[in-house]
């Protein structure tokens, strides 16, 4: 998505490595073997809240609030019952549009992302899929697969001599990203799906997701092919989204497709 990893989720390059820092730091060599999956959750989002403060990047004062809060609100009403703890959006100023949540319920919007959206409903939306990632769990559920994966590889490494064979040592990194890549793309897809119930029981039109995703595909920026992509194509997602939509006419049939029915953002 133009490319998506940039503007809608971060979470594998960024988030993931700040994970990575909270178990070294704790001294852990798994999430679990230390601390419960809520203390891992609230100890990697306290850390990466501390990284960006000291970084100067969150914005504790800006007039994108006003368009942000509100909406936030709505959003937060839906998805804070379904998590471990309450939600809280905080712009911070990044140049690229992006928004990412971190476990603990702190979802992070750039400024860049305030200028980029063109209406409530794609603003919605994004906010909507990255409350997602939060409620399923899926960085502590990813670090677990990839510590997993690390963990078979080492084995098969051992088993056919990686140390000393350059062509094994390739071929098990490369199975062992493509693998891990594969479970991002289904970590996506089903963010998109969680993204749009949550939209439509806060009072948002989930076509948001849509329209965002079809200015993303129509967009002239390089990016990596779909296989090797950490995210699913927008394509893909969008016929998944229309897909979605008309299987559950109950839930998303009260809602208009046509972009000009949205709401500009004000």
């Amino acid at each position: 998505m133009l490319d998506e990893a940039e503007y809608i989720g971060t979470m594998n390059a960024r988030i993931l490595a700040t994970a990575l820092a909270a178990l070294i730091a704790l001294g852990a060599a798994a999430p679990a073997a230390a601390l419960t999956e809520h203390q891992w959750e609230a100890q990697v989002g306290q850390q990466e809240y501390q990284t960006l403060q000291k970084q100067g990047l969150i914005l504790h004062s800006s007039p994108y609030y006003s368009i942000l809060n509100p909406i936030a609100a709505r959003i937060a009403k839906v998805a804070d019952p379904q998590y471990d703890f309450p939600f809280r959006f905080l712009l911070v100023h990044m140049k690229q549009p992006n928004a990412f949540a971190v476990p603990g319920g702190n979802v992070y919007v750039t400024d860049s992302l305030m200028t980029f959206v063109q209406n409530q409903q794609e603003l919605a939306g994004v906010l909507c899929h990255e409350t997602s990632h939060d409620i399923h769990h899926d960085v502590f559920n990813l670090m677990q697969k990839n510590q997993r994966l690390n963990l078979m590889a080492t084995i098969a490494d051992m088993l056919f001599g990686g140390g000393n064979n350059r062509v094994v040592n390739t071929v098990l990194g490369i199975g062992t990203q493509l693998e891990s890549l594969r479970f991002s793309r289904t970590v996506e897809q089903n963010a998109d799906r969680k993204g749009a119930f949550t939209c439509a029981a806060a009072g948002e039109n989930p076509w948001g997701m849509v329209w965002l995703f079809r200015r993303f595909e129509n967009t002239n920026m390089a990016s990596p092919p779909e296989f090797l992509s950490d995210h699913p194509g927008d394509a893909e997602r969008i016929t998944a989204l229309e897909n979605l939509f008309r299987q559950y006419p109950a839930t998303f049939g009260r809602f208009s497709s046509n972009v000009q029915s949205a709401t500009p953002l004000k």
